[in-house]
């Protein structure tokens, strides 16, 4: 008999905030690179929603020294052991008057949600680093919290750190500010606690505009600026769509290569990964995109990791309008026709009952909610409202959306009622609520789907079809083509290359050379499926220089498919110290089987 879910009910948390709700936090810690650890205390307030006596905190790997009231008296606690990936739930006896707790504790040098680089590993060679990521549940391991979307929370904090380095925090951050060692925060909005963040390290700062700049390591510093530089237009783009920016600044940092993702949409300071810096600005819609959850993600929020489409499908649709606003309608098109690329080979591989938008992880592994159909799907599902209504209605439609819901986190049922109540009353002839929940509960795309197109393609499709029949590739016409047309015709390559014809692509092209990570990846897939040994040298460099997860998992995967398992096992056994812990995490799983 199948599990019947509650989906209200988030379970990734053992937090009991639907009892007793953490709103408010004042931390303050130390950073200690030696021991790999931050210590000090964190005083959870919090609002009490029922009568229960008990207040409910996640952790994972933390020392828990003391619990205590304001006035420092003992506490009651019970520190219980949920599983592997939850963690422990803390449970503290707050009785019928507190509102409040302190906790004294520090982290495990093995903690998901740190990353400890020694010096060696970061730019500049003469300093220690250290970076966070919390999504989706790895908060927990660095304070002890509701580590839940629902439980949205404000906070101050007091980070001491090394006097020769810097730190950072999802928080307004001040470039001015004196570096001796102790740096105050405050967010003082309400914030979902995956989107808490802190970094320290050897960090310059340079602005991109009146509202936002770059911090980074000094040595890439000015790379990172001028690839960025269009930060302040893609802002005022953004504004013109979704309303007032909420958050006051847009500062980003643009970390080692080690951190696991493209980017992380921690407001007042995304977190980028050193692969955006291509040199000429073709890979910055991730700029756009983390730009984008500033309303769509930050403002308004999934309640849990089901409802990670909320989040992720919104903000991709919403890149893409900043991209076209920005860089032009080609470019716009170009990106769409990537992402169904991406969506069309998910849609292949995986199992049909995880082709729902909402995604079914409530009793698995909370990043296996970072799909294709999470982000992709979804954003054909927004761009096809957009398409029914008409852009201006839409406008209004989603606009109206952000306002209603803004500063709360939603579940896919919630968004549902919404639309039922505004989108099928104002345009109930041109969207069904029976096609309204296709999109959203069917598996697989609709029936009456049509996939996007582009004119800018059709010399790509003729130049694949040219070096299919046999044409040299130094004979192929591929003037003007962008980033993006070299994507399209790396993945639409056919699945058996002979050497030859490898070594004609590599000789022209020089792929296996390519700074751009996002050609290198697709070059390194295709070459993996052919077995094309010269790659390996340059792919095992590659692999241990980046910790980028969409790039990283897939190369293992592929080199496993093609029965390169003993060489995939000696690359990663190579690479996996720089890894980031969320991501070894993964891994480790991958190569256990």
């Amino acid at each position: 008999m199948a599990k019947v879910f509650d989906f209200n009910k988030d379970y990734h948390s053992s937090a009991n905030c639907d009892q007793n709700r953490v709103v408010h936090f004042d931390l303050d810690i130390t950073v200690d690179f030696d021991l790999k650890q931050l210590s000090g205390e964190v005083v959870l307030s919090f609002e009490r929603l029922s009568s229960s006596d008990s207040l409910l905190i996640d952790c994972r790997d933390l020392d828990i020294v003391a619990v205590k009231d304001e006035l420092d008296n003992a506490l009651e606690y019970q520190l219980v052991q949920v599983n592997d990936a939850l963690g422990q739930q803390l449970s503290i006896q707050v009785g019928t008057q507190l509102n409040k707790v302190k906790i004294v504790y520090c982290t495990s040098p093995q903690a998901q949600g740190l990353q400890w680089l020694a010096p060696d590993q970061t730019l500049g060679k003469q300093q220690p680093y250290l970076f966070s990521q919390s999504q989706p549940i790895n908060a927990r391991s660095w304070i002890p919290l509701q580590d839940t979307p629902k439980a949205r929370v404000t906070f101050n904090a007091k980070v001491s750190v090394p006097k020769q380095l810097r730190a950072v925090m999802s928080a307004l951050n001040d470039p001015a500010i004196a570096e001796d060692g102790v740096y105050q925060f405050t967010m003082d909005k309400p914030i979902p606690t995956h989107l808490l963040a802190i970094a320290v390290g050897d960090l310059a700062f340079k602005a991109t505009g009146k509202r936002s700049g770059i911090y980074t390591e000094p040595g890439m510093l000015e790379r990172a600026a001028n690839e960025f530089e269009d930060t302040e237009a893609m802002m005022q783009v953004a504004e013109s769509l979704l309303g007032e920016y909420a958050w006051q600044r847009y500062d980003m940092i643009v970390l080692p290569p080690s951190f696991p993702f493209g980017g992380m949409e921690n407001p007042m300071l995304a977190f980028m990964t050193p692969t955006l810096i291509a040199g000429d600005k073709s890979l910055v819609s991730i700029v756009a995109h983390e730009l984008a959850h500033s309303w769509t993600g930050n403002l308004v929020s999934n309640a849990t990791w089901r409802d990670l489409w909320l989040n992720e499908g919104f903000t991709t649709y919403f890149t893409n309008r900043i991209v076209e606003a920005v860089y032009g309608k080609e470019q716009a098109e170009l990106e769409k026709m990537i992402e169904y690329g991406r969506l069309q080979e998910e849609l292949v591989s995986s199992e049909v009952s995880s082709q729902t938008l909402p995604a079914n992880v409530q009793l698995g592994d909370p990043n296996l909610a970072f799909n294709r159909f999470t982000y992709d799907k979804a954003s054909m599902f927004v761009h096809e409202l957009e398409s029914r209504l008409g852009r201006d209605s839409f406008d209004i439609f989603l606009r109206r959306y952000v306002e209603h819901f803004a500063f709360t986190a939603i579940t896919t049922e919630t968004f549902m009622e919404y639309a039922e109540q505004t989108l099928l009353i104002d345009h109930g002839d041109k969207i069904s609520a029976q096609e309204l929940h296709e999109w959203v509960y069917g598996t697989g795309m609709p029936a009456w789907f049509k996939a996007p197109t582009s004119d800018s393609l059709n010399k790509v499709d003729f130049a694949l079809s040219e070096f299919t029949s046999g044409i040299d590739a130094n004979k192929l016409a591929i003037q003007d083509w962008r980033v993006h047309h070299w994507q399209y015709f790396l993945t639409q390559l056919p699945l058996a290359l002979t050497t030859e014809q490898l070594d004609d692509l590599d000789t022209c092209f020089a792929f296996t050379q390519s700074s751009n990570s996002e050609i290198l990846c697709d070059w390194f897939r295709v070459a993996i499926r052919n077995r094309y040994q010269k790659v390996m040298q340059r792919l095992t460099a590659f692999l241990v220089e980046v910790g980028r997860a969409k790039f990283v998992r897939p190369l293992y995967l592929e080199l496993q498919i093609a029965g390169m398992n003993s060489q995939a096992l000696a690359i990663y056994q190579q690479a996996r110290k720089g890894y980031h812990p969320s991501l070894r995490f993964q891994l480790d799983k991958l190569f256990e089987q």
